[in-house]
């Protein structure tokens, strides 16, 4: 009789953490400063929660708005009148409900930066998660990824194809299909730079990666927690 309940009560956990969206694995959590000058906090917590739990298990959190928006981070407030507050990540897209109603799924990276938004109220994307959203998308949806390599730079593109999980590798100037994520390698100023080729996270991103394919073959941590890279 044991034995059963307690296969039962398995059964039951099984069945809620699909139904939630998160499975087994974990998420991990990202708090800086400043466009991501400044690291913070870096955590794990379980899939399968809403970004606002993952985030109040690694932090203390002050909330407003019946708890779907984050007025302070481990004592760290937002400020209308100095307009700075805290805007969130998954996976490099900026996103677009409140962390209390996202639910992680199994490897997202959700990044929470405190900074000015005077300069820009929204970051549509950004490439201090990579090789993220090429590897788990956005709300659990992966799309299909391809390089683009300008010449001279075939070997950076197929290093950089393994990374991102690229079945596509192709030289610049070839037609693909619409709908699909994209690493394109340039030649010219050290220059990494993101953009959503769309209105939506989730929707195809578009990655440049200009005099610098090498060295981020080598070293994906090069952008880690920046917007873009830009010399």
């Amino acid at each position: 009789m044991k034995l059963r309940l307690a296969a039962v009560v398995l059964a039951v956990a099984s069945l809620t953490a699909c139904a939630n969206g998160g499975g087994h694995g974990t998420a991990t959590i990202w708090i800086t400063r400043d466009r991501g000058s400044h690291v913070l906090l870096v955590g794990h917590v379980p899939a399968g929660l809403t970004a606002m739990q993952g985030l109040d298990r690694v932090a203390d959190i002050k909330t407003r708005y019946a708890g779907r928006y984050v007025q302070a981070i481990d004592g760290v407030e937002g400020s209308l009148t100095a307009r700075h507050d805290w805007f969130y990540f998954i996976n490099g897209y900026e996103s677009d409900r409140s962390a209390a109603e996202y639910r992680l799924h199994p490897g997202d990276v959700e990044w929470w930066d405190f900074r000015d938004w005077r300069r820009s109220m929204t970051e549509p994307l950004v490439v201090g998660a990579f090789p993220e959203p090429f590897l788990h998308g956005y709300n659990g949806r992966r799309r299909s990824s391809a390089v683009v390599y300008a010449p001279g730079l075939a070997k950076s593109a197929h290093r950089l194809a393994r990374m991102i999980h690229a079945v596509t590798v192709v030289p610049s100037g070839t037609n693909l299909m619409k709908g699909v994520n994209l690493l394109v390698l340039e030649r010219g100023r050290t220059a990494i730079w993101a953009q959503v080729m769309g209105s939506h996270p989730g929707d195809p991103v578009r990655f440049v990666v200009s005099g610098a394919a090498s060295k981020l073959a080598a070293n994906p941590g090069l952008v880690r927690y920046r917007y873009d890279l830009l010399r």
